[in-house]
């Protein structure tokens, strides 16, 4: 679906120039993959952004709980974006620990997307909440829209032949689906990028595929969603652009120092979230006398 086919839509579109997402889940709900790629696809049809990647503090923190929420936050626009925003105008929370750890910091009136299938007393009990969200009237200073999205991801994947865990973790390409309508934007970009992914696996690539379209239609087509949002092009000089993170960006310093100054550059590193980055992409310049080694152990 291309982006004109996405502004095509019958629902009201309003004109903004700046939007803060901030995706988040437990650390096995996809939420760095989820931003991710909606940071791709935004970087593509021209808008400026900046991003901000939010790992848990504990290594295998219990599921649920508020150590192990893993979140991205991106700030695009059509004017210069230098910062990741500091208050979200949307917040994709998917289990009640995101939404405690989020919501301080979402803006007044801000959007709330909740997966409600994870909204169970034990999630609740976990995340520290002593009655639910959803219905104690905590969230009425803000523009609630309550999904069952885990599933809803099932149904869309009734006929695929996948084991249901293997279902569920298709629900991150739901929620990316509806941000996908809400912001008007194309869904090719990562049709390719679940092709290349999982080359091969004919049967992920389908699943995928298939979430991240109802997200799409479901958010075009349901009560709750009125509104989709445009962001114009950003105003940037004609050429080639990249789009790359901060890990990245630490490495090709590291590698422009080194080179200036005449030196051999060698890391030694334990690979672990979130630097393991680093690590990966100075292994790929062997040819500017980069050396790493990849330790057993910390």
């Amino acid at each position: 679906m291309s982006e004109k086919d996405v502004q095509g839509t019958e629902k009201d579109v309003q004109e903004l120039e700046r939007v803060t997402i901030c995706f988040a889940g437990d650390s096995g709900d996809g939420m760095q993959l989820t931003g991710s790629q909606f940071t791709n696809t935004t970087a593509g049809i021209g808008n400026d952004l900046n991003t901000l990647p939010d790992y848990p503090a504990e290594i295998r923190a219990p599921i649920g709980t508020l150590f192990g929420v893993s979140g991205f936050q991106i700030q695009f626009s059509s004017s210069d974006v230098h910062t990741p925003g500091d208050s979200p105008d949307v917040l994709v929370a998917m289990n009640p620990a995101a939404l405690k750890v989020n919501l301080p910091n979402l803006k007044d009136n801000g959007i709330i997307i909740l997966n409600t299938d994870s909204f169970q007393k034990r999630n609740l009990n976990l995340a520290g909440y002593e009655s639910n969200p959803l219905e104690d009237g905590s969230l009425s200073a803000y523009q609630v829209f309550p999904v069952n999205i885990t599933g809803l991801t099932r149904e869309a994947l009734n006929d695929v032949d996948l084991a249901m865990k293997l279902k569920d973790r298709c629900k991150n390409f739901f929620a990316l689906g509806m941000t996908y309508w809400m912001y008007s934007r194309p869904l090719e970009t990562t049709e390719h990028w679940i092709k290349q992914k999982f080359k091969g696996k004919d049967d992920l690539i389908e699943a995928n595929t298939k979430a991240l379209k109802a997200g799409f239609s479901y958010a075009l087509s349901t009560e709750i969603f009125t509104t989709s949002f445009r962001i114009p092009k950003a105003a940037k000089k004609s050429g080639v652009y990249r789009n790359i993170t901060g890990n990245e960006g630490i490495a090709f310093g590291l590698i422009t120092a080194a080179k200036k100054s005449g030196r051999e550059l060698f890391l030694g590193s334990y690979p672990i979230t979130p630097a393991s980055d680093i690590l990966h992409e100075l292994s790929k310049h062997k040819n500017f006398d980069v050396k790493t080694f990849q330790a057993e152990d910390e």
